[in-house]
């Protein structure tokens, strides 16, 4: 992906699209979890009281990965149905190379990609 100021990414704990919000068309890139299609479909509850450290760590690698696009922008929005995005905020809030970075979480139900397109270009469009 080109280096540009703002990022949209509709995550939940299994899949993470980023798109980059420019004029033109989008440029989306697709990062996938390692977890396993029972870890991904448990509810939160669940999931916490049953986390190991190999699920910890497929969850790092993840996080992992979507920061190292993230740290390239300027203005990112983080969006979707769980509460990944607010665990990849808390993760990369003990990096300082995010630190200046601006992050906004919005809460949003599970979306087509011409919703997600249409939600990252409202919101950068209206900020």
């Amino acid at each position: 992906m080109k280096t540009t100021k703002k990022l949209g990414v509709w995550m939940d704990h299994s899949i993470a699209y980023l798109m980059e919000f420019t004029s033109k068309h989008f440029e989306i890139e697709t990062i996938e979890s390692k977890l396993t299609n029972q870890q991904k479909n448990i509810s939160l509850a669940e999931y916490e009281s049953l986390i190991k450290s190999k699920e910890k760590k497929q969850l790092s690698d993840y996080y992992k990965k979507i920061g190292e696009t993230i740290k390239n922008y300027k203005r990112v929005i983080l969006f979707g149905p769980s509460n990944a995005k607010v665990e990849l905020f808390d993760f990369l809030s003990e990096d300082e190379r995010f630190l200046k970075i601006k992050f906004e979480i919005k809460n949003t139900d599970k979306m087509t990609a011409n919703q997600q397109h249409t939600f990252v270009k409202e919101y950068f469009s209206e900020a």
